[in-house]
């Protein structure tokens, strides 16, 4: 009962604190805005929220949204099996995870628009926030998971080695829950980053029906509010996409 009802209050502070954060944003629009003396680029807080609400009652915002989430399901599902399956590689074999470090920092360092750039020239565009996303988030998350088996102590893993090998029932049932912290970190964070890439390379190859071609819609036009409102939906995207599985495995663990 008291775990229950301490939960309660730090879950609504925690809420609290999120609406002030939604709160300086605006305060943060309001003041550029008064500071350039420029409505156009920076309206006002309400401008943005009935943009907000007209373009979530538009059935094409839906299908944008659509899109978008399609590239960014299938970016992080492919990028957190390769980067699971690298990390633990990494974490096992020291050769691995020496030969596999330059190509990780290349992968990291490279800038995203030359990333972009070689990916359009070896595939066809609509692969593209795909595949760019893919190749940025591999990294981010094959660190995290090497890390995660880095720091699993060797004894346990030793024990279950003597009793039954190496197997991918020790990995699934053994060394993935014990690296579950860094994983689940590295998720958190790798969503918010596949949303990013995602709007982004389909802001620069105009990807049809999708966010970043209604954010270059909206730029052209000259409709800022609209850009503002899409950034709010891409921002509700990151919390469902980031909240949802999280609250889900922790139902699913009571």
């Amino acid at each position: 009962m008291r775990s229950t009802t301490a939960m309660r209050p730090s879950k609504a502070r925690d809420a609290l604190i999120f609406c002030l954060g939604v709160v300086l944003i605006g305060v943060l629009i309001q003041t550029a805005g008064a500071l350039k003396d420029n409505t156009l680029v920076f309206p006002g807080v309400d401008v943005i929220l009935r943009a907000f609400v007209r373009l979530l009652g538009q059935g094409h915002t839906w299908r944008r949204i659509g899109v978008t989430m399609g590239h960014v399901l299938l970016a992080l599902g492919v990028s957190t099996v390769l980067g699971i399956g690298l990390g633990v590689l990494m974490g096992l074999s020291r050769f691995i995870r020496r030969l596999l470090q330059p190509l990780m920092s290349f992968l990291r360092a490279l800038p995203m628009v030359m990333l972009v750039f070689i990916i359009m020239v070896l595939m066809d565009y609509h692969l593209v926030p795909v595949v760019a996303s893919v190749l940025i988030l591999v990294p981010m998350i094959a660190e995290a998971a090497c890390e995660g088996c880095l720091r699993i102590d060797r004894e346990l893993i030793d024990v279950y080695r003597m009793n039954s090998g190496f197997s991918l029932t020790v990995l699934w049932q053994v060394q993935l829950p014990l690296m579950a912290g860094y994983l689940r970190q590295a998720y958190v964070n790798a969503v918010g980053m596949a949303v990013k890439l995602a709007v982004s390379t389909e802001y620069m190859v105009q990807t049809k029906n999708s966010l970043g071609r209604a954010v270059t819609d909206s730029i052209y036009f000259s409709a800022y509010e609209d850009v503002y409102a899409y950034a709010l939906i891409m921002i509700l995207l990151v919390l469902v996409l980031s909240e949802l599985p999280l609250a889900l495995l922790r139902r699913m663990k009571k």
